[in-house]
């Protein structure tokens, strides 16, 4: 810059400050961009599994304004998907989460037909549609029409003792490779 004009510093002046306003433009926009924390923490719902110690009972919880169907198997429902006779064993053992040692029932609780939330019947260990009379069996499988298929997974990822909705873990990928489901 020894032999610089006015003229050429404050073209490089100008130069420095656009460069400068473009990047905090740049970073403004990106900013607008991402979603607010709040919606975050509303994609990921973390489920302690070791509160749920009733087996066969039904506990909603809440996961994008969708109702979560969690339930601790007993271990007479867990040899139920095991044995021959079940025509639904293979896809019944595939949709079962296991974390420490407990075999878990989560699906999303609403019926693959029209959407209704289906009620629990701890009697028969089925869910019964009332809309249509859809049933699905304590794994989330279909046992009479009209749903055209069992009830949906979210996305989950165990973490020791938890379950974290709404992050894909390998079990979870696991399931939809066995199309267990969508």
């Amino acid at each position: 810059m020894k032999d610089s004009s006015r003229r050429g510093f404050m073209g490089k002046a100008f130069g420095a400050v656009a460069g400068v306003g473009a990047v905090g433009s740049l970073y403004a926009m990106k900013k607008s961009w991402d979603p607010l924390p709040s919606v975050k923490a509303a994609g990921f719902t973390t489920l302690d599994m070791s509160q749920y110690t009733t087996p066969n009972k039904v506990i909603v919880e809440g996961w994008r304004g969708k109702p979560i169907f969690v339930m601790k198997l007993t271990p007479e429902m867990v040899a139920k998907t095991k044995a021959a006779d079940n025509k639904y064993a293979k896809k019944d053992q595939n949709r079962l989460i296991e974390v420490a040692g407990e075999h878990f029932m989560v699906c999303i609780g609403l019926c693959t037909h029209l959407g209704c939330i289906p009620a629990y019947r701890p009697d028969k260990e089925d869910f019964l549609c009332a809309c249509h009379g859809g049933k699905y069996d304590f794994s989330g499988m279909v046992t009479k029409s009209p749903p055209p298929r069992g009830f949906d997974i979210p996305p989950f990822k165990i973490v020791g003792k938890t379950l974290v909705l709404g992050e894909k873990g390998p079990e979870y990928e696991k399931m939809l490779a066995d199309h267990a489901t969508l």
